[in-house]
């Protein structure tokens, strides 16, 4: 069931720090590049994959050969980008395009 996404400024930052990564991205990174704690990411990060906005998959790999907790992956799905296409295209008239690239 694809639910309806309340876009905070947060959300918008996560989006932002996974959007142009077709690779996907970890959620240290995204905590890196948002600069926001866990307890606030996870759950924005929840929130996105159960809109289908982001899909998600653990790294391959056992944790004590890669020396570290494996790592959750997080992409953009199509669903996602299209409904990230429109909101930035409602919202470029009064932000810009600057307000969408990556911080």
């Amino acid at each position: 069931m694809v639910n309806t996404v309340r876009l905070t400024t947060q959300t918008v930052n996560v989006i932002k720090a996974i959007v142009n990564r077709p690779g996907g991205v970890s959620g240290a990174e995204i905590s890196r590049d948002t600069e926001l704690a866990s307890g606030s990411l996870y759950p924005i990060l929840m929130r996105l994959e159960k809109a289908g906005w982001l899909s998600s998959e653990w790294e391959a790999g056992d944790p004590a050969k890669l020396g570290r907790p494996r790592r959750r992956y997080y992409r953009v799905t199509a669903l996602g980008q299209r409904e990230v296409n429109a909101v930035r295209d409602a919202l470029a008239p009064t932000f810009g395009e600057a307000a969408w690239t990556a911080s």
